[in-house]
């Protein structure tokens, strides 16, 4: 700032209100601190900024893996209205890993971040309890406390899970699959949850293959499995977790000669734009992510 003032020949105070308080500077005066900034380069130092204003302007959200183009568009829901709020938004991919969620809200906490959003790659009791101790405003998103003790934006999975597995029974379908996982992960416990009380209820046959993760390379993984099975022993019908996992389990089961939805039913859920551009379009349960 003295390097600033000194070259526009105005005090440090000027310099200051003509960086963060423009209205209480006349125009030349402004107009000289900002050729003097240009000139020398300078950016204003934020983090001394937010130890003496107590607050950062901006935003943390960890998300579970960016990879997956529902979360993309979650990100983009959270900058539109961090943005309108005069925010930013800091996002940190947990990339399916509890341990790299830890770092980002640890960084977001000595960063001093004034707020906190979380899509748990699992839930964890003891990093939420930590940042209500350390009063950092935390909502979780796309999943809720068990105890209701934080605030959360999330949809029904359960009645996702419903929605999904009647309109395979409504396809004619007998011999129902969910695959999905892990168990860690509250929304395929909840989808899951909404599968079977459909399938259950109508008396059909259930198959259930639990995966560690979901993505392309697994659901293809997964299509070669289902094809080399018998005729009799193959579901006609899958509830695929989310659409990452069923576009790949689309790609293997018509790459391994299986017609999608004659011999195979298929519903995902997210509803990503890449589920309605597919060769076969997917049939997916929409989540508003933006929202």
């Amino acid at each position: 700032l003295r390097d600033v003032a000194g070259r526009a020949g105005v005090s440090v105070g000027t310099v200051s209100n003509a960086l963060n308080r423009p209205e209480l500077v006349s125009a030349p005066t402004a107009a000289r601190v900002s050729a003097a900034v240009e000139e020398l380069g300078y950016v204003p130092n934020f983090a001394a900024r937010q130890l003496k204003a107590g607050r950062s302007d901006a935003l943390g959200l960890s998300v579970i893996n960016i990879a997956n183009p529902f979360f993309a568009d979650l990100v983009f829901g959270a900058e539109e209205a961090a943005i309108a709020a005069g925010y930013s938004i800091i996002v940190g991919n947990g990339f399916d890993s509890t341990e790299r969620e830890s770092r980002y809200l640890d960084l977001f906490q000595r960063q001093r971040l004034d707020g906190i959003l979380l899509a748990p790659v699992e839930y964890r009791e003891e990093p939420l309890q930590q940042l209500r101790r350390r009063r950092v405003p935390v909502v979780l998103v796309d999943h809720r406390h068990p105890r209701g003790q934080f605030s959360s934006v999330s949809v029904d999975n359960q009645l996702g899970g419903r929605i999904a597995t009647q309109a395979l029974l409504d396809s004619g379908c007998r011999h129902l699959a969910f695959i999905g996982g892990p168990d860690v992960r509250q929304q395929m416990v909840e989808r899951l949850q909404g599968f079977r009380e459909v399938a259950d209820a109508a008396g059909v046959r259930t198959t259930r293959i639990d995966t560690d993760t979901l993505n392309t390379r697994l659901g293809r993984e997964i299509a070669d499995r289902i094809a080399d099975l018998p005729d009799a022993d193959r579901p006609d019908g899958i509830f695929a977790g989310n659409d990452h996992l069923a576009l790949g389990l689309l790609q293997g089961l018509v790459g391994r000669g299986l017609r999608v939805p004659e011999d195979i039913a298929l519903v995902g859920y997210d509803d990503i734009e890449f589920a309605g551009a597919a060769v076969v379009p997917l049939t997916s349960v929409r989540q508003p992510a933006r929202e």
